[in-house]
C-alpha cells in the first residue's frame, strides 16, 4: 500500500523530472522522452501525434514541450460550452486545443504541480490570446476544483506517474458532473506482468512511478464508480507495455 512518503517521493522526482524539461524548452531546446516521464519512446517528444492542423493551433513552445504518449482530444468529443480539466497540463497544449474546442462559453482548466511548466503554460496561453483558460498549481490525487464542476476530464500519459493512481481515479469522478466523460491517454500494462516486471520496462520508457495494468485500470475506474469504460491499446511503447486511450463515463 503506497504511504504518504512514498507518494512524495514519486512526486519530487517527477517534479524535477518535468521542471528540467519546462527549463529546455524555454531556452530554447527541444526535449526528449529521456527528459520526461511520460514514455513518449517511440516518437521523441509527444508533438508527433498531433496533427500538423493542430499544432498550427498553438504556440511553437506549447508544441515542444509536448512529452505525451496520446492525443486525447482525439476522443474527447468536446462541445462548445463545456467545462474540461487537463490532468497533469505541462506546456498547456491540450488546454489551449481544448479552450478552442469548448469556445468562449466554455473553459478549460490545466492542473501542474511544476511551477516551470505552469509558468511555460501561462506564457503559452497569453501568446495564444486565450482568454477561457485557466492553469493550477496542485496535485492530480486532489484536484484543487469543487464537486460536479467539469464536463471532462483529459490526461496525457500522466495519470501513471502517480503513486496513488486510485486517488486520481476517485477525484476524476468526484469533479465530474453527471454524465461526465473521462477520456484520457496513458501508458498501461499487460496483465501478465509482474510489478517488478514493470518497474524494470518502465525505466527504459522514462516512466517513474510505473503503470497499472489493463485490469487493475479497469477495476480502479470501477471501483471509483465509473461505467462505460473502455480501454483501447493504440501503440506498444516497449515490450508489454502500451499507450492505450481510456474512456469512462460518470453516470
Amino acid at each position: 500500500m503506497t504511504g504518504p512518503g512514498d507518494l512524495e517521493r514519486v512526486r519530487v522526482r517527477v517534479r524535477a523530472r518535468y521542471a528540467q524539461a519546462a527549463v529546455l524548452v524555454a531556452d530554447g531546446g527541444v526535449p526528449t522522452c529521456a527528459d520526461s516521464c511520460g514514455g513518449a519512446a517511440e516518437t521523441g517528444t509527444g508533438a508527433g501525434l498531433y496533427s500538423g492542423a493542430e499544432q498550427g493551433e498553438v504556440p511553437e513552445l506549447a508544441v515542444a514541450a509536448s512529452l505525451g504518449c496520446g492525443n486525447p482530444l482525439a476522443v474527447a468529443d468536446l462541445k462548445d460550452g463545456e467545462t474540461v480539466l487537463d490532468l497533469g497540463s505541462g506546456g498547456g497544449i491540450d488546454v489551449l486545443l481544448s479552450a478552442r474546442r469548448v469556445g468562449p462559453s466554455g473553459k478549460a482548466y490545466g492542473l501542474d504541480m511544476t511551477a516551470e511548466m505552469l509558468d511555460l503554460a501561462r506564457a503559452n496561453a497569453a501568446e495564444a490570446g486565450a482568454v477561457n483558460v485557466e492553469f493550477l498549481r496542485g496535485h492530480i490525487e486532489d484536484i484543487p476544483l469543487p464537486d460536479n464542476s467539469v464536463d471532462v476530464i483529459i490526461s496525457n500519459c500522466v495519470i501513471n506517474l502517480s503513486g496513488n493512481r486510485g486517488a486520481v481515479l476517485s477525484e476524476s469522478f468526484r469533479v465530474l458532473r453527471p454524465g461526465g466523460r473521462f477520456g484520457v491517454s496513458d501508458i498501461i500494462a499487460e496483465n501478465h506482468l509482474t510489478e517488478a516486471e514493470r518497474a524494470r520496462r518502465g525505466g527504459t520508457i522514462g516512466c517513474i512511478a510505473g503503470a497499472l495494468s489493463f485490469a487493475e485500470y479497469q477495476d480502479g475506474l470501477a471501483r471509483a464508480g465509473f461505467t462505460g469504460i473502455r480501454i483501447t491499446a493504440t501503440h506498444q511503447v516497449t515490450n508489454g507495455m502500451h499507450s492505450a486511450i481510456v474512456r469512462a463515463v460518470r453516470p
